[in-house]
C-alpha cells in the first residue's frame, strides 16, 4: 500500500488521485505535527486569557459580535457542526469524499488553523481505515467555502451522521466503533477549522482535472482515427502552420496527431483527393489545443488550492496575530471549474460533428450509417443521436455557475462563489464528453473496418487492435449501447492513451 506524507505545502493532484482512488494511506510529516501543535498552543493561550477573537471566543457569521465564555466553548463547537450539517441529495462518491478528507487534513497541516493534533489524527484515521462519511452533494454556496457538506463530514467524527464502512451504510457512531476509532469532542476554533474552506469543490476539481488530462490525449487519438477513416489531409498539421500562430496547446495537438498517424496509408496530402478538409478535421489542433491550454490553466489553479489555508480566522502564532479574512471564498475554483466545463464540452462538440461526417454518406465515401445493408439495418444512425443529445445537454451545463451569487447569513455573506456547483457541473460535462468520444471511437473503428488492406498509423493501429479486443465490427444491427458502454469504460480507464503511448511514446 502506498503512502502520502502531508505537510500543507507539497500535496499534488496525483497524490489526491492515489488517496481517493488507489487507497493510499496518509500520514502527517514531523514538520506538520510541529506546526499544528504550535498553532494550538497559541489558541489555548487566547482562550485562557479570554481575548475576544472571531470564531474562537465569539459566535459565527452574523453572531460574530456575541462573546462565548470558556465554559460554553465545547457546546459552541458542537452546535456549529450540527446546525451547519444541512446538505441534501445523493451522497458524493466515495472517491470524492476521500479527496475531501485528505484536502482538509492537508490544509490543517499548514499550522494556520489552531486545531488539536488529536483531532487531525482522527480524520486521518478515518481516511486510512476507510470510514467514509455520507456527504450529500447539495448545499454549498462556495462561501464560506463548503460549510454544509463539510459539517456532514465532521458529524461522523463526533459519532453522529452516517458513513460507509466496508461497503455498508450505517450510523457514524457504529462505523467509528467498528473501525476502532475514538470519536472526538471539539473545542475552541476546531469546528471552523474543519468546515471553513474549499476542499469539496477542490477535491471534485482535482479529480476532474486529472481525468481531463486523460481526455485531451484521448480526444487527439480518437480524432486521429477519424482523420484516417475519412482519408484526411495531414498538411494541416504541419509544424510550420502552428508555429506561425504560436499557441502552445495547438502545437502540441498537431504534433500528437502526426505521431499517432505516422505511417498510415489512409491519410492524404493536399490536392491528392481534395484541396482541404472541413474544419472538424482541419482545425483539430486549433480546437483541441485551445481546450488543452484551458485544462492546463485549471490544473495550475487546482495545484495551488491543494496546499492552501482556506479556513477563517487564520492563526499566525509567530507574529502573535489572528486575522479574519476570506480565503474560504471559492471564486478562484469557481471560475476555473466553469472554464474546465466549457473547455471539455468543446471536445464533445467537435467530436459529435466528426461522428456526423463518419455516418453521413453525403460527407464521405463510406456506406451510409456505416452498414453494408442499409435499410434492413440502421447501423450507426442512432449513435449520432445519442452523441448529439449529450452535446446539447453540455450546452446547458456549461452555463457558468460563477456568474451567479445569492446573499446569505443576513447579508454578512453577501457574495458567494457557487464554486461547488461549478465543480459538480464540470464533472457531469466530463462524463458526457467521455461518452461522446467513446461513440466517435466506435464509429471511427467501424469506418476503418471498411478500408480493406489499409495500413493504419503507428498509434492508431495499436488503438484499433485494442478496440477490437472488446468490440467487434458491426455486421448486422445489434444492441449498440453494450458496445458504447464498453468503449466508455475504456476511455475512462485511459486504455486509448496507454495503447497509443506503447507505440509512439508519451503524448504531449
Amino acid at each position: 500500500m502506498g503512502h502520502v506524507l502531508i505537510d500543507g505545502e507539497h500535496l499534488t493532484i496525483m497524490d489526491v488521485v492515489n488517496v481517493a482512488r488507489n487507497g493510499y494511506l496518509v500520514d502527517l510529516s514531523e514538520e506538520a505535527i510541529f506546526k499544528i501543535k504550535k498553532s494550538r498552543e497559541y489558541v489555548d493561550n487566547l482562550v485562557e486569557k479570554e481575548v475576544v477573537v472571531y470564531g474562537i471566543t465569539t459566535g459565527f457569521g452574523k453572531f460574530s459580535d456575541t462573546y462565548i465564555s470558556k465554559e460554553d466553548t465545547k457546546a459552541l463547537q458542537r452546535n456549529l457542526i450540527v446546525s451547519h450539517a444541512c446538505s441534501m441529495g445523493n451522497p458524493l462518491s466515495e472517491e470524492t469524499v476521500r479527496g475531501v478528507m485528505i484536502l482538509r487534513a492537508n490544509a490543517l497541516a499548514k499550522g494556520n488553523s489552531g486545531i488539536r493534533l488529536e483531532t487531525v489524527n482522527t480524520l486521518l484515521e478515518m481516511l486510512n481505515k476507510r470510514v467514509h462519511p455520507i456527504i450529500p452533494e447539495k448545499g454549498s454556496l462556495g462561501a464560506s467555502g463548503d460549510l454544509a457538506p463539510l459539517a456532514n463530514m465532521v458529524l461522523v467524527m463526533l459519532g453522529e451522521g452516517e458513513a460507509i464502512y466496508k461497503g455498508e451504510r450505517m450510523s457514524g457512531k457504529e462505523a467509528m466503533k467498528k473501525a476502532g476509532i475514538d470519536t472526538v469532542e471539539l473545542t475552541s476554533k476546531e469546528g471552523l477549522a474543519l468546515i471553513n474552506g474549499t476542499p469539496v469543490m477542490t477535491a471534485i476539481g482535482a479529480l476532474a482535472v486529472y481525468d481531463s488530462l486523460n481526455i485531451i490525449k484521448t480526444a487527439d487519438i480518437i480524432a486521429s482515427m477519424t482523420l484516417e477513416a475519412l482519408k484526411g489531409i495531414t498538411d494541416a498539421f504541419d509544424e510550420r502552420v502552428h508555429k506561425a500562430r504560436g499557441q502552445i496547446g495547438q502545437m502540441m495537438t498537431a504534433r500528437n496527431v502526426l505521431r499517432i498517424t505516422k505511417g498510415s496509408s489512409l491519410t492524404s496530402l493536399q490536392g491528392e483527393l481534395r484541396v482541404q478538409d472541413a474544419y472538424t478535421l482541419r482545425c483539430i489542433p486549433q480546437i483541441h489545443g485551445a481546450s488543452r491550454d484551458a485544462i492546463s490553466y485549471v490544473r495550475d489553479i487546482i495545484a495551488i488550492e491543494l496546499n492552501a489555508a482556506t479556513d477563517n480566522p487564520l492563526i499566525f502564532s509567530e507574529d502573535d496575530k489572528v486575522i479574519s479574512g476570506g480565503n474560504f471564498h471559492g471564486q478562484p475554483i469557481a471560475l476555473a471549474m466553469d472554464f474546465l466545463g466549457i473547455a471539455v464540452s468543446e471536445l464533445a462538440n467537435v467530436s459529435e460533428r466528426r461522428i456526423e461526417r463518419l455516418v453521413n454518406p453525403q460527407l464521405n465515401d463510406l456506406p451510409a450509417f456505416l452498414t453494408k445493408k442499409g435499410g434492413l439495418n440502421s447501423g450507426f444512425m442512432i449513435t449520432q443521436y445519442a452523441a448529439a443529445s449529450m452535446v446539447s445537454e453540455n450546452k446547458i451545463l456549461a452555463h457558468p455557475a460563477s456568474v451567479d451569487s445569492i446573499p446569505s447569513s443576513a447579508n454578512q455573506e453577501d457574495h458567494v462563489s457557487m464554486g461547488t456547483t461549478a465543480a459538480k457541473k464540470a464533472r457531469l460535462i466530463l462524463d458526457n464528453v467521455e461518452k461522446v468520444l467513446a461513440i466517435e471511437a466506435f464509429a471511427a473503428s467501424q469506418a476503418i473496418s471498411f478500408r480493406e488492406d489499409a495500413v493504419l498509423g503507428k498509434g492508431t493501429a495499436k488503438v484499433y487492435e485494442e478496440i477490437r479486443k472488446n468490440v467487434p465490427p458491426v455486421e448486422n444491427d445489434r444492441i449498440m449501447y453494450v458496445d458504447m458502454d464498453r468503449l466508455d469504460a475504456m476511455v475512462k480507464a485511459g486504455a486509448f492513451v496507454k495503447a497509443a503511448e506503447e507505440s509512439v511514446g508519451e503524448l504531449e
